[in-house]
């Protein structure tokens, strides 16, 4: 069995805490659903313009768990051209 992980940090177009609450849990939701991923807000909780998300795969495969979460980073990219993708890490654990 395979764990990959991937932290992705964003910045965000919102003003409020409320506003980027709404964009990190659509993106999370969507992609849970999407890809079958865990994912959760991991860090900068109380900063309204910056997020960073965490998404894990299992696999039996290596290639097949780390591909999933490349995938997902790229669907983030075009699905939310307004979030700018500051940093990225996929890693397996």
């Amino acid at each position: 069995m395979h764990v990959f992980a991937a932290t992705l940090q964003l910045s965000l177009p919102s003003r409020t805490l409320k506003e980027k609450r709404s964009i990190v849990k659509s993106l999370l939701a969507r992609a849970r659903n999407n890809f079958n991923v865990a994912a959760a807000e991991v860090a900068f909780h109380d900063q309204h313009d910056t997020a960073q998300l965490g998404f894990v795969s299992v696999s039996d495969s290596r290639v097949k768990a780390r591909q999933l979460l490349e995938q997902l980073v790229e669907w983030v990219e075009r699905e939310r051209p307004d979030v700018e993708l500051v940093a990225e890490e996929i890693e397996e654990r």
